[in-house]
């Protein structure tokens, strides 16, 4: 027979996985409905920006404060060294992806607000990509 094991490496990892999941999947789902949203008018999407910020924020810290929790859990002293740059590597993306999100907010201009808008896209989908390789 099959058991479950609930313990707190599970409970860590589920709530990392769901941090990761609203904060990546909602940015692409927000992404995707931004030329829908133009055509409604600015209100619409600046609206819709907002109410994802009020979710997506507490989930991003969900996930940085299960990720801290995964680095007290992980013998780094006997992690090969591709672990260690991968997770280096990680550790940059989610900060450049929390740094663009939250200057995609505070950004006036169209443009700013569209770069910086893809920059968070693409390093949260990098960093969501070497969190599954870890």
């Amino acid at each position: 027979m099959i058991e479950a094991n609930w313990d707190l490496d599970a409970l860590r990892a589920f709530l990392h996985i769901l941090g990761a999941s609203v904060w990546v999947g909602g940015q692409v789902i927000v992404a995707a409905l931004v030329p829908a949203l133009r055509k409604v008018g600015p209100e619409a999407t600046q609206a819709v920006a907002q109410q994802f910020g009020r979710v997506a924020w507490p989930f991003f810290a969900l996930s940085v404060a299960t990720g801290l929790w995964n680095i007290f859990e992980v013998d780094f002293a006997d992690a090969a060294t591709s672990y260690h740059v991968t997770f280096g590597v990680k550790f940059v993306l989610v900060i450049a992806t929390g740094l663009a999100a939250w200057l995609h907010t505070k950004a006036t201009e169209r443009r700013h607000i569209a770069m910086l808008g893809s920059v968070a896209g693409v390093t949260a989908i990098a960093a969501l990509l070497l969190g599954v390789t870890l």
